[in-house]
């Protein structure tokens, strides 16, 4: 791991430069420690896949003295002790979709690129859990993998203008939720009726980095009524939670 400086007042480090399951859990697993040991001056972090972005307040913290510590709480966190006491847990999520054709622009497109059928393509993309890499692009916008070989597939040769907000999409190994409408040229496959990103709440994200996601194939009945209890607050969160 290593230290540099990224901006006045933030710190970037940086792990071994791969996307692999267990680097990002390093990330992910020193996040936390450094969270849970809840240090004066920082005013954020952003686990990536691979870095781990720390704000601080230059008033508080310098440069040196919070690379010291980091270096501390880094000495103390990869141990199964550290470990296995750590308090923030990872959640895991069923993420309601709606696959039809009307919802999911590009599906029957990736179903001929794929050679298979529609139902295949959502056997195969709620059969999987996915480990959320990171947030990025978008406030809430989740990348998660790994795709199934049969399923990873390339971005589209002309991203759309605007994609509708909680499309569920493909690129490459990874798939991910636009939280709202937005520019992209990833393959839509379905639609959530669950908002990823709700800034007027006091925990604006639905997910964070680390989590377990998987979908769950619904129809178009239940979208619209799931959407209706949504927007009356009648919704019952806790479903969402394996």
């Amino acid at each position: 791991m290593t230290f540099q400086p990224y901006g006045a007042e933030t710190l970037l480090l940086n792990f071994e430069q791969k996307i692999k399951k267990e680097i990002n859990e390093q990330v992910i697993d020193l996040n936390k420690a450094i969270l849970a040991a809840q240090l004066s001056g920082i005013t954020y972090t952003i686990p990536a896949y691979c870095s781990l972005t720390i704000g601080y307040d230059r008033s508080v913290l310098s440069y040196e003295t919070l690379s010291l510590l980091i270096e501390k709480i880094k000495a103390a966190t990869f141990t199964k002790e550290a470990k296995s006491s750590n308090s923030l847990e990872d959640k895991h999520l069923i993420i309601p979709v709606c696959y039809e054709e009307a919802f999911g622009l590009d599906i029957a497109a990736v179903a001929k690129e794929k050679n298979c059928t529609l139902d295949e393509i959502i056997q195969l993309h709620t059969s999987t859990i996915y480990r959320v890499y990171m947030l990025g692009f978008l406030p809430g916008f989740a990348y998660m993998g790994r795709l199934p070989e049969d399923l990873a597939c390339q971005r589209k040769q002309t991203p759309r203008l605007s994609i509708p907000p909680r499309s569920v999409g493909l690129a490459g190994y990874q798939t991910g939720i636009y939280p709202s409408a937005a520019p992209g040229g990833w393959q839509i496959i379905g639609q959530t009726p669950v908002p990823t990103f709700m800034p007027n709440q006091d925990t604006p994200f639905l997910f964070q980095a680390g989590d377990q996601v998987q979908f769950q194939a619904i129809s178009k009945k239940d979208f619209f009524t799931i959407s209706k209890d949504i927007d009356s607050n009648q919704f019952n969160w806790s479903n969402l939670y394996a």
